[in-house]
């Protein structure tokens, strides 16, 4: 019996670290109508072989909020001028929630050892391949190909060699990578952790992504603020003088000046208006200024931008774009949910026995300033996490409480009568 329940516990993290794996391959996808991704064929099968033993695993506050937002998001198209577009991203958003189900599921038949141990093994391959595709497409191309042109793991962008590796975006791959860096950090005991540690923050620093580094350096400094540890800041501080010792000869190596490339990133912030995003921001505010109430419709700020400015763009502010598009409303119901998530990373289960929980909730609020991420898979397994390890929190809790209530009181050494 025990040999069959440990062979069932490794099959159950085969599978979900081949989920986690999945998700982190969205971009190659095959276009049907719709961006058809590896983990919702992944999902699919999954159920087909599991369907007599699927069951809806519990919602907290925090989801049927989101579920309510989503729903009024979708009912704002209705009056916008741009339906079609409000309708094409309600049939995604109900595809994704359709797979966050599953997702759930699938988790719920997992430990929370297994879940975490599929994270860090997760974190490692991505990392790896990842810096791996960057190595190889720096060398096919080094400075010199054309700009916004991707080769392997790279994107030149204005001259920088950004890190993208399994992802299309630098922005979105430090998001993607937000989870690892955070369970990495406050689970640096064994070696692997550590280097997945190290190849995350050489990783961020490779995509130049001003924000997705700024939100990495507040992640730390905010862990260090709770952890209160001297051993963690001082393991900190030597990791961060080897990976800068192995930066830099990796960039004499390859001859690239990531000092000097990250010192230009930084002043160019002064001059490109955030990469154009302070200009989108202020057009987001005025949409809203118009449609107070319900907004301009869920999708319809690209067209919007579209149409009056001739630029397909996002706004590149996950806030703004909630507020234009489904006004104070929308926005208020959106507000509620991260702070019903914001208040369950604060609970005694969750804080202390998983701060990477918190950590990377914090790190995503703040990209959020930066990317467009009303609805992002990566998000989706990210509350699914949090969800299934709350519940496994609470029923190991209340077998807790049972267990002491079954055994007969003991005070000062003489049994109850």
């Amino acid at each position: 019996m025990k040999l069959s329940t440990e062979l069932t516990h490794r099959e159950h993290g085969r599978t979900l670290l081949f989920l986690l794996c999945f998700f982190l391959l969205s971009k190659y996808h095959l276009s049907i109508g719709f961006a058809l991704k590896p983990y919702m064929i992944f999902l699919c099968v999954f159920l087909l072989f599991h369907l007599s033993a699927f069951s809806f695993q519990k919602m907290y506050a925090f989801e049927l909020v989101l579920l309510c937002f989503y729903a009024f998001y979708g009912f704002t198209g209705a009056f916008s001028l741009y339906p079609l577009a409000s309708l094409r991203l309600m049939l995604g958003i109900i595809l994704l929630v359709g797979c966050y189900l599953i997702v759930k599921f699938i988790l719920s038949t997992c430990s929370i050892q297994a879940i975490q141990a599929a994270i860090a093994r997760a974190g490692l391959l991505f990392n790896a391949v990842s810096l791996l595709l960057y190595i190889v497409g720096l060398k096919s191309v080094g400075f010199h190909g054309e700009e916004m042109a991707a080769s392997y793991g790279v994107l030149l962008d204005r001259g920088y060699p950004r890190l993208i590796g399994l992802l299309e975006d630098p922005n979105l791959y430090v998001f993607y990578n937000t989870l690892f860096f955070a369970y990495f950090l406050t689970h640096m005991k064994s070696w692997s952790h550590k280097a997945g540690f190290a190849l995350c923050l050489l990783t961020t620093i490779l995509t130049f992504s001003r924000g997705g580094i700024l939100a990495m350096l507040l992640m730390i400094l905010l862990y260090m603020a709770i952890s209160h540890s001297v051993k963690s800041w001082r393991l900190l501080l030597a990791m961060g003088v080897t990976l800068s010792v192995i930066s830099y000869l990796a960039a004499a190596a390859m001859k690239i000046p990531i000092g000097k490339l990250l010192e230009s990133r930084m002043e160019d912030f002064s001059s490109d208006g955030g990469s154009g995003r302070f200009e989108l921001w202020g057009r987001a505010w005025e949409y809203f200024l118009d449609h107070p109430v319900m907004g301009i419709g869920a999708d319809n700020f690209i067209e919007y931008n579209t149409a009056y400015y001739g630029k397909s763009l996002y706004t590149h502010n996950t806030l703004l774009q909630i507020l234009s598009e489904s006004g104070f409303l929308g926005f208020s119901l959106y507000a509620a949910f991260l702070l019903l998530v914001f208040k369950q990373l604060l609970s005694r289960s969750l804080a202390k026995k998983h701060l990477y929980l918190l950590l990377t909730f914090m790190a995503f609020l703040l990209q959020m300033l930066s990317l467009s991420l009303i609805i992002n898979e990566l998000f989706l397994l990210y509350l699914a996490i949090v969800s299934v390890i709350l519940q496994k929190e609470k029923t190991s809790r209340l077998s807790d409480k049972e267990k002491l209530a079954s055994h007969p009181l003991v005070t000062k050494g003489v049994p109850a009568q």
